[in-house]
């Protein structure tokens, strides 16, 4: 696929209607290893959170199960109450019971239960965009995806995502109720959902792709050229790979996290990067890893 003709700092309209900066910034990274307990001193969470929105951030991408809880309550203590242009995404659908131990939970009375925790934590009555953090193998998707609709036509939610499914999943879902985003794993050397990107094109969905830096593997050999083309732009290699994702697909809206205020505004600065032509025929040659 070639460069998109759209700024990279277009903004994308989710759910047709509401305007979010492409680039973003998601919470994990403010929780301890594997996504458990909190992580260094709160007072700094809450000050790279407030940085990201002076910085111009709108999107803020995070989950009941950081922590578990604790993102969702550094998000509300750090930015609530909310702008009028900030967006406010979280995900339900996953219980865990230690820092390796994940339980995928869709029964509609579970999600509904999440769902009603999160609205507290988040001191919100209407979360912006609520997403199904994994498809319950166990529930039909027609009952999951039936409870979330519910939640919106009860004004608690305004747009459903889906986190972590296939294209013919992802045309199901659709078949079955209002989709306005999808998060799948998606960066310049893992481009396995390339599928699921077409599909979120054609039907005007965010794609929301997670590790979009690869986590840790733009280091790596394969990932040479990458290097080279970060140089020509005096950019870092995390830059070049945030601003391919821009370039990629105008549906693309990475929202990569940290908690260092250095590195947020570094990738932040991945807004202004602008990739030639040769630049992305440069990195959609690396090979895949």
């Amino acid at each position: 696929m070639s460069a998109s003709r759209t700024s990279p700092d277009s903004p994308f309209l989710l759910g047709g209607e509401l305007p979010v900066r492409r680039l973003g910034y998601g919470t994990a990274q403010l929780t301890g290893p594997g996504y458990w307990g909190p992580r260094g001193e709160r007072r700094d969470a809450l000050a790279v959170l407030r940085s990201a929105v002076e910085q111009g951030v709108t999107l803020i991408d995070t989950a009941d199960n950081y922590g578990p809880g604790v993102a969702e309550e550094l998000v509300a203590e750090a930015l609530h109450p909310y702008r009028d242009d900030l967006v406010i995404a979280t995900k339900g659908g996953v219980v865990r019971t230690g820092d390796d131990a994940w339980h995928i939970a869709g029964r509609p009375e579970q999600l509904r239960a999440m769902c009603e925790a999160s609205l507290l934590r988040l001191r919100t009555d209407r979360i912006d965009l609520y997403q199904l953090h994994r498809l319950d193998p166990q529930v039909p998707m027609a009952e999951q995806l039936g409870a979330l609709d519910a939640l919106r036509q009860e004004g608690k939610i305004r747009y459903i995502g889906l986190d972590t499914l296939t294209a013919d999943q992802l045309e199901q879902a659709l078949s079955l109720t209002g989709i306005a985003s999808v998060q799948n794993r998606f960066n310049l050397l893992d481009r396995g959902s390339d599928a699921v990107l077409k599909v979120c094109e054609s039907h005007g969905l965010a794609f929301l792709p997670w590790f979009p830096l690869a986590n840790g593997a733009l280091t790596g050999e394969a990932a040479a050229a990458l290097g080279e083309v970060a140089q020509s732009h005096r950019a870092t290699r995390g830059q070049i790979a945030l601003a391919w994702l821009l370039h990629r697909s105008p549906v693309l809206c990475p929202t990569p996290g940290t908690g260092s205020p250095v590195h947020l505004s570094e990738n932040l600065g991945a807004r202004e990067i602008r990739l030639t032509t040769e630049d992305m025929s440069r990195l959609e040659a690396l090979a895949p890893v």
